[in-house]
């Protein structure tokens, strides 16, 4: 009974599963002896079985080193894989340095052109006194009639 409930776990029948469902209630021998029937054939190899399985020993040989290979080349690509996530990752952080030494750069550049325009403001307006103190000066020399000689 107990091979036949492991059986009916791993290949439920119509008849016997659903119909026989508690311990005490017994199928009826037909089935139970179709039942181990097919439980035995399933567990146990025929010898025709047996043979393909030797005659395919270097086939399974050639897969086991295939198999070992594939690992091998699996193995290899996730170090590579790994290798290039930590490039990928000291670039970025070159890229951020970059970033901010850009923004630092950006900022510096505005103080300048500020302080630029600035100095421009300021030259523009001391030539502008100058000016007015040249013409000033001009004035008064031609109303006292002093000539002055041009310096061109």
């Amino acid at each position: 009974m107990l091979i036949l409930g492991l059986y009916n776990k791993l290949f439920p029948l119509n008849g016997i599963s659903q119909t026989h469902k508690s311990i005490n209630q017994s199928p009826p021998l037909s089935q139970i002896t179709t039942t181990v029937a097919m439980f035995s054939t399933i567990a146990v190899p025929s010898d025709a079985h047996r043979r393909d399985i030797f005659s395919s020993a270097p086939e399974a040989e050639v897969l086991r080193r295939r198999n070992e290979e594939l690992e091998k080349e699996l193995k290899k690509s996730i170090e590579r894989e790994e290798k290039m996530r930590a490039e990928l990752n000291k670039t970025w952080e070159r890229l951020k340095v970059a970033e901010e030494a850009e923004e630092r750069l950006c900022s510096q550049l505005g103080e300048l052109e500020a302080e630029a325009v600035d100095q421009a403001r300021a030259y523009r307006t001391r030539v502008i006194n100058l000016m007015d103190q040249l013409s000033l000066a001009q004035k008064l020399l031609q109303s006292a009639s002093v000539t002055v000689p041009n310096s061109q």
